[in-house]
Order: C-alpha cells, then sequence, then structure tokens
C-alpha cells in the first residue's frame, strides 16, 4: 500500500517541470503518489503531464484550478490526498535519487499519535546543507523552537501525517491576495502540542528563482498584506517570548498600515508590545514602499 504523496503546486512552470520529474523517475523507491495541483498554468503544463502518465513510472494525479496562490494549492492538496503522508516538493526543486525510499523507511517507524511528521534537511543543488544540521541528541522538535532554542536555521523539508493535517483550519483566502505564510500549518499543529522528528537527511533540493516567493519577500509582503497580518497576528499571540512578540509587532503594524484594518492591532493580547512597536513599524513600512516603488 502506497503510503506517500509528494504534491506540487505549479503555475507556468512547464520549463522547470521536467527536472522535478527526472528526479522522481530516478528514485530508487517508486512507492509514491505524484500529485500535481495546476494553479492556473497557461503554457500546455496539463499535455506535458499527460504525456507523463503513458510513461507509466508511477502514479500522477493532476488537478486544475482557477489560480489564488501557493497556499490555496496546498488547501486542495490536503482535501484529496489519501495516503497517511505527503510532502510539499515544489516545481522548482527536485529530490535526491533516494529521498523516497529514506523518508519511507522513516515514517515506517513511527506510531506516535502526538508526532504530526518528520523534518529533514534541505540542500542547494551541489548537495550544500541550507542553515545548520539538527542537533545528534534531538529526539523531537517544533518548527517554532529550531532557530530561537536550537540554532538550527535554513529551509527544511517537512513530511506530514495526513490525518492531523486535515484536523487543522485550512490556509485562510483573502480577496485579491495569493499568499499566506506556508508556516500556518506547522503553527497550529504545534500550539496543540504536536511535535516533529528530526532527521539529519537531504530530502529535498532547492534552486531558488528569481520569480520565486522567497526572492521577492519585499514584493510579498506589499501584495499580500492581510496573509502576512493574519499570520503575524497569530504569533504576536503566542508564547514565543517578548524578542519575538516585539519582531511580530513590528511586521504587523507594517502590513495594517498597508490594509488599513486598524482593528486588527486591537485584536492582539500584548497591545503595550504593539504601541512600542508602532514607530518601527511606519519605518518597516515606508522601507517596503521604497524596496517595491516600481509594482505601482
Amino acid at each position: 500500500m502506497i503510503k506517500l504523496t509528494i504534491f506540487t503546486p505549479t503555475f507556468n512552470r512547464i520549463h522547470l517541470l521536467p527536472r522535478l520529474y527526472e528526479s522522481l523517475k530516478s528514485q530508487t523507491n517508486k512507492d509514491f503518489i505524484w500529485m500535481l495541483i495546476d494553479d492556473g498554468s497557461t503554457d500546455g503544463t496539463e499535455d506535458l503531464v499527460n504525456q507523463w502518465k503513458l510513461e507509466n513510472e508511477f502514479e500522477i494525479q493532476y488537478f486544475y484550478k482557477k489560480n489564488e496562490g501557493m497556499h490555496s494549492a496546498h488547501n486542495w492538496a490536503y482535501e484529496r490526498i489519501q495516503t497517511e503522508w505527503n510532502t510539499c516538493i515544489d516545481s522548482d526543486d527536485k529530490m535526491p535519487k533516494n529521498a523516497v525510499e529514506i523518508i519511507v523507511r522513516e515514517i515506517l517507524k513511527i506510531n506516535n499519535e502526538n508526532c504530526y511528521g518528520i523534518v529533514g534537511l534541505d540542500a542547494d543543488f551541489n548537495g550544500k546543507i541550507l542553515g545548520e544540521y539538527f542537533p545528534q541528541n534531538l529526539k523531537e522538535v517544533q518548527m517554532m523552537d529550531l532557530a530561537r532554542k536550537h540554532k538550527v536555521t535554513g529551509d527544511k523539508k517537512l513530511v506530514f501525517k495526513t490525518e492531523i493535517l486535515r484536523k487543522l483550519p485550512p490556509y485562510p483566502i483573502f480577496s485579491g491576495e495569493k499568499l499566506v505564510p506556508l508556516s500556518y500549518k506547522s503553527f497550529e499543529a504545534e500550539a496543540q502540542g504536536y511535535y516533529l522528528i528530526p532527521k539529519n537527511e537531504i530530502y529535498c533540493l532547492v534552486e531558488y528563482q528569481e520569480d520565486g516567493s522567497t526572492n521577492n519577500m519585499w514584493r510579498q509582503y506589499r501584495l499580500n498584506p492581510q496573509g502576512f497580518a493574519f499570520m503575524r497576528l497569530k504569533k504576536l499571540n503566542s508564547k514565543i517570548g517578548v524578542k519575538e512578540q516585539f519582531r511580530n509587532a513590528i511586521h504587523l503594524g507594517s502590513s495594517v498600515l498597508f490594509t488599513k484594518n486598524y482593528r486588527q492591532l486591537s485584536q492582539t493580547k500584548y497591545p503595550i508590545i504593539v504601541l512600542l512597536s508602532m514607530p518601527f513599524s511606519i519605518l518597516l513600512n515606508l522601507y517596503n514602499r521604497y524596496k517595491t516603488k516600481n509594482l505601482f
């Protein structure tokens, strides 16, 4: 029985998808489903995927939807995944040839109800780890503690239990916006006491694109202020320490200056922190406007 779904949100990435497909074809274990969520592509992605289906290397599922952004594609995937486990591999990334074999081996060992997944390493195409390895004695962890408590930075690859993810609220959809931080799912899971099992194995090889969300964060902040304000308010109201609360209050204030939904500032449990952070929020907002002045 297939245990793992690898899902890929894509939007006009026909020039990049073949690289990912080839890496999946080369897997030493093909006990997985590849699910593509096409977020409104107009570049012939569906025709290409249909050709790959004929090759019958592994099961491919394809779903087409209107363009609403990465987080919306994640919602679609979570509603349709039938396997016990899942992971997202972006259209501009690929997997080492033994990644599925390693992941399947690890998930078969897990029987703890409080574990919502495993977290492995990302590396660049030369195999260089992004950020740091996990401490050898670290047996379980929450994403919110990685950098703050364990000094582990850099992007990591998560493999989720589908059943637990389905119990969590979906990513909210804001009119006119196309991004809510994808960390929302982990945040909600960990707020309920779930944790991850860290593994010092490379699950994903990444290459950041010029048009990707990672390389365009100022642009994303400007175009998706409701999504970012939503996530900043969530974090600010959690128990993450004063330093992190202050940082999130600064970003919340900056986003609210774009949305003009000032009532959000009254929804915080820490109004004094929000008040003290406002001068910095104004400066951040002005800097964001400067960095994105060519958009308008």
